[in-house]
């Protein structure tokens, strides 16, 4: 094991995004994360497909969405609304750092696996609890999904054309980024906790919501409302704040222009050969032109349309003026700089062959993220966790099996 969290072992009991997502990175920067599924079949997302990434033995599979989130993971399947079951949890418990869990509130108090019952077996446990709603209050106990979260957060009320637009109305993100979020905000969390435990000695609760992810993430469109209580509408791709600052048709398709400052617009405009339009009261200041926006943008679309992306691109790029191409997937992936930060990995996997992922963003000089385990399939580990984490036999292993507890 190598990493800055080498040391630190995880019980990972969430299942989908936020809390696979949350243990993901942890077991990227080094941590023994275990998880825990449900025997027969796992982790929800297992089943949603297609696609499928099919196994070099030609029988094993496992889901895209699975693998988005569950490598450096080991597999334990384990029936844990089992008395039997629950004892093995409580043991993991004693033997590990954090657990991560994504259950209803109240899910696990009914099979003595809450935060009040593990933590009396390890006093100093990091237990982290992620829902939609929350702990407390009167939405808490309802269940929470990625896109409902985006429409009551408020996200989709500012994604999307203008209702005034042809196909305009409500659009969610195209990635399910409320749970990735909730995620991030998760390990920020236990690794918080973990700095105050290395001090203290003492675990912690520890609880995020998707909802108040959500909230706390509409960053600049919140205080736009909370300073002027107005709520800001869709816009498409234009910015509420920075003009120009969109897509711009071209000859042979689409551009992005991220004009964030003056002198970049100068620039621009010196460019497309219209000099005179970074002098013009009604364009020559980032605020000017936020009021003038109706004015200037049809007459940057009537610029854009007379060059090709790649022409504009080259063209705006040797002045410093940012923009770029709207990429397919397969364009991001064999794009040079993507390439040249590893942003596509590839893991070995026993039954499946090469595996391929997406890189972590993290790096790190001296404890760099490493990609040692492909997502696990169900179960594959849990001989192996259960004789080597909690000194099980065999024989007990293989009774466990044969019950149905364990598989």
């Amino acid at each position: 094991m190598t990493g800055s969290l080498s040391h630190i072992r995880v019980l990972d009991l969430s299942r989908v995004l936020a809390g696979p997502w949350a243990g993901q990175v942890l077991g990227d920067l080094g941590a023994e994360v275990i998880k825990i599924e449900r025997p027969g079949g796992g982790d929800d997302t297992r089943a949603w497909g297609p696609p499928y990434f099919k196994g070099r033995d030609g029988k094993t599979d496992l889901s895209a969405y699975y693998l988005t989130a569950n490598r450096n993971k080991k597999s334990l399947a384990v029936d844990i609304s089992q008395p039997e079951g629950q004892r093995l949890i409580r043991e993991l418990a004693a033997e590990s750092d954090i657990i991560l869990e994504n259950f209803k509130v109240g899910g696990l108090k009914r099979y003595g696996l809450d935060y009040e019952s593990l933590a009396k077996v390890n006093p100093r446990l990091i237990y982290c609890s992620i829902t939609g709603f929350g702990q407390t209050g009167p939405y808490a106990n309802r269940p929470g999904y990625d896109f409902l979260i985006q429409a009551i957060g408020g996200l989709m009320s500012l994604t999307g054309r203008n209702d005034s637009e042809p196909g305009g109305g409500p659009v969610k993100v195209g990635v399910a980024l409320t749970d990735i979020m909730t995620g991030l905000y998760a390990s920020i969390a236990v690794l918080s906790a973990l700095s105050h435990r290395d001090r203290t000695g003492e675990g912690q609760y520890v609880e995020t919501a998707l909802l108040d992810v959500q909230v706390a993430c509409l960053a600049n469109q919140a205080m736009n409302y909370l300073t002027t209580g107005k709520s800001p509408v869709r816009m498409g791709n234009s910015h509420p704040n920075i003009v120009p600052y969109q897509d711009f048709p071209t000859s042979d398709g689409d551009m992005v222009l991220t004009v964030g400052n003056d002198s970049q617009f100068l620039r621009l405009c010196d460019v497309i050969g219209r000099p005179e339009w970074a002098h013009d009261e009604r364009f020559a200041t980032n605020k000017a032109r936020v009021a003038h926006r109706e004015q200037l943008i049809p007459l940057l679309r009537q610029a854009t349309v007379m060059r090709t992306t790649a022409e504009w691109i080259d063209a705006l790029e040797s002045v410093n003026v940012p923009c770029g191409p709207v990429n397919t997937l397969e364009q991001v992936f064999a794009n040079p700089q993507v390439r040249a930060r590893g942003m596509q990995v590839a893991m070995q996997h026993e039954k499946m062959g090469e595996v391929p992922g997406v890189g972590n963003p993290i790096r790190l000089g001296l404890t760099p993220v490493t990609y040692r385990n492909a997502p696990p399939t169900l179960g594959q580990d849990s001989k192996e966790v259960l004789s080597s984490v909690i000194g099980m036999s065999a024989e007990d292993i293989q009774a466990l099996i044969a019950s149905g507890i364990v598989e």
